[in-house]
């Protein structure tokens, strides 16, 4: 059985978005990348979300800020291109929506997620010995796998008891 991890609980992308925000900073400064006032603010968006969230609606927020920022498109594009290659971020592929990387400091890494049709929420499941056996199987087939993304659609164990 694999093992249980912090990951798999279903609140473990908001664990404070300003915390997070702190942790993300330290970790550019330990690898010197520039965390930018707005990849920071699109990064905190993320976390307050709560639930994944789109870019366009990322947009909205960012716009709807103290500041009132007038930012286009491309700004918030880029932001999330520099959180998703650095790991900060996950990109959810079949509902096109990021959710935020509890563990910062982990370097990039490829991790099954659970998505509630009903609420929902994403759950990332940490477990290693899934991504590995994908990876074993595709390479055992003569396949050099490049990216994996594993997204299992259904009910979370609360909406399911409703």
């Amino acid at each position: 059985m694999a093992k249980s991890h912090a990951c798999t609980d279903p609140h473990h992308h908001v664990h404070g978005a300003d915390a997070f925000v702190a942790a993300v900073e330290r970790a550019c400064l330990d690898r010197g990348l520039r965390l930018t006032a707005q990849r920071a603010r699109v990064l905190g968006l993320i976390a307050q979300a709560g639930q994944p969230i789109k870019a366009y609606d990322l947009l909205d927020r960012f716009r709807a800020g103290e500041d009132g920022a007038n930012v286009a498109p491309p700004t918030v594009y880029r932001a999330l291109d520099f959180l998703l290659a650095n790991g900060f971020i996950h990109k959810l592929e079949s509902i096109n929506a990021f959710v935020a990387c509890h563990h910062p400091n982990a370097a990039q890494h490829s991790v099954p997620f659970l998505i509630c049709n009903q609420c929902h929420s994403a759950i990332e499941l940490e477990d290693a010995s899934i991504v590995a056996t994908l990876d074993a199987a595709a390479r055992a087939l003569g396949f050099a796998p490049q990216a994996q993304t594993l997204e299992v659609h259904g009910l979370c164990a609360r909406c399911a008891a409703e």
